[in-house]
């Protein structure tokens, strides 16, 4: 069970099979069953997407996709905005990223440690505008829900 619980510490995306080949090649003759009857016991689980996390409630409104007739022929003609966490030792970072769909260019870029809504904002106004500031504003800017 030690064994188990180090390797699922280390890496808690494995599963069963996984950590049996583990334990298999580490030199114990074990089978998958055991595995996971120990990892029911100590109530292991591995970190994979689940079903129906994406789900939406139905009263929320569906904005119409503004971008599937439209050409991205030059940069700073659409933008788009990105968020994402990252896994810390003692929490999340998130991280939101503006970046030019011809170009493939990460505009502006900005860390918080909260999820509000300034540090967006923050990304918004600090960078972009500095960058292209010799060419037109984004005339479609794109956020995915």
């Amino acid at each position: 069970m030690r064994l188990i619980d180090e390797e699922f510490l280390r890496h808690p995306f494995i599963g069963s099979r996984r950590l049996c080949d583990y334990l298999q090649r580490a030199g114990y003759f074990i089978i998958r069953k055991r595995i996971q009857r120990l990892m029911r016991l100590m109530g292991l689980e591995a970190v994979y997407p689940k079903l129906k996390t994406s789900t939406a409630h139905p009263q929320h409104k569906i904005y119409p996709y503004l971008l599937h007739q439209v050409e991205v022929g030059y940069p700073n003609h659409v933008w788009s905005t990105d968020i994402t966490y990252l896994p810390m030792p003692t929490g999340f970072m998130y991280l939101v990223a503006i970046m030019d769909w011809y170009s493939r260019y990460v505009l502006a870029c900005e860390l918080s440690n909260t999820l509000d809504g300034y540090f967006c904002l923050d990304a918004l106004h600090q960078r972009p505008h500095q960058v292209l500031a010799q060419q037109t504003p984004a005339e479609v800017h794109f956020a995915r829900r």
